[in-house]
């Protein structure tokens, strides 16, 4: 793993402060919309039943080239997804332990770049890409603009049987996501 993207020291990164983009989520229904993963094919998550973990993310780096512009790092909240991807990977089957029958991610980045970086980390879960932001406009997720793209604000929400119960964020530090998402489910059992 490349430690420039998963080292990362929190204390001289800007934290997002919570702008209320995510209060209207709990208690949603997920629209009936299927996104490609890079498991192939779709996935509906409206139709999943059980206990659903979506965490979404603006967009991974790659190795060699850490952001879309060079003052990444200093934009709220956008530096970060390989940590907090990683650490999902690390507590995979702790989340699962704990009630998670599914666990996802979610950025705006397509689906075949997803894949490499989804290797690339060893993830045991797939990513979905909502790189036509059905997903983002359907639910109105909180969004950022950077270099003309849209990008999802990280966030993570715990979904059972269609229904989003409950939602973090802002999320900061990314890799600390995984272990909060962890302990709301210890916390919550369905």
């Amino acid at each position: 793993m490349n430690n420039t993207l998963n080292t990362v020291d929190w204390s001289v990164i800007p934290a997002p402060e919570d702008d209320g983009g995510a209060r209207h989520l709990p208690g949603m229904a997920l629209p009936a919309i299927a996104l490609p993963a890079t498991s192939g094919g779709l996935i509906n998550l409206a139709e999943l039943t059980g206990c659903v973990v979506l965490f979404a993310y603006p967009r991974t780096g790659t190795p060699g080239q850490i952001g879309l512009t060079d003052d990444w790092d200093m934009i709220p909240g956008a530096r970060g997804c390989t940590p907090q991807s990683c650490a999902f990977r690390d507590l995979y089957k702790d989340l699962t332990d704990a009630g998670a029958s599914s666990v996802f991610g979610l950025s705006t980045q397509d689906t075949a770049y997803q894949s490499e970086m989804a290797e690339r980390l060893h993830l045991p879960f797939p990513v979905l890409s909502d790189a036509k932001l059905e997903l983002a406009e359907a639910l109105n997720l909180p969004t950022m603009v950077v270099a003309g793209q849209v990008l999802l604000k990280r966030m993570a929400m715990i979904i059972r049987n269609g229904r989003i119960v409950q939602v973090l964020y802002p999320v900061f530090p990314p890799d600390r996501n995984a272990g909060d998402v962890l302990a709301w489910l210890q916390n919550n059992p369905a």
